[in-house]
């Protein structure tokens, strides 16, 4: 059974950062492709970030965090992580980890940003 558990949300004043973990178990990062999404409170689930399989880890972004988050991942660990930096208030959402083939998600960790 796979399961993806995020971690390191958190509370943070506007333009600190913040990374992300997701652990990835009963499946595999090499081959698929591994996403972020967030959920603002009354909002709807929305793309943040993806980078594909294959060698090349090609990375696509939501325009409204381009140049201040940066998705990777640990093949060997078997996790991703997302990198967030100069947070703004708009950031605050949970978010959560998805892996594709299979739709698998995680159940998604808390950020809030405010001064």
């Amino acid at each position: 059974q796979v399961q993806l558990v995020e971690s390191g949300g958190g509370s943070v004043r506007p333009g600190e950062s913040l990374k992300l973990s997701c652990s990835v178990s009963g499946g595999t990062v090499v081959g698929s492709t591994m996403s972020w999404f967030r959920q603002a409170p009354g909002g709807f689930r929305e793309f943040v970030a993806h980078i594909m399989w294959g060698d090349m880890k090609m990375t696509v972004y939501r325009d409204a965090v381009k140049g201040r988050f940066t998705i990777s991942k640990d093949d060997a660990k078997n996790m991703i992580y997302l990198q967030m930096d100069n947070l703004k208030p708009e950031d605050t959402a949970t978010y959560y980890c998805n892996m594709i083939p299979g739709d698998y998600w995680g159940q998604g960790t808390q950020v809030n940003v405010s001064s």
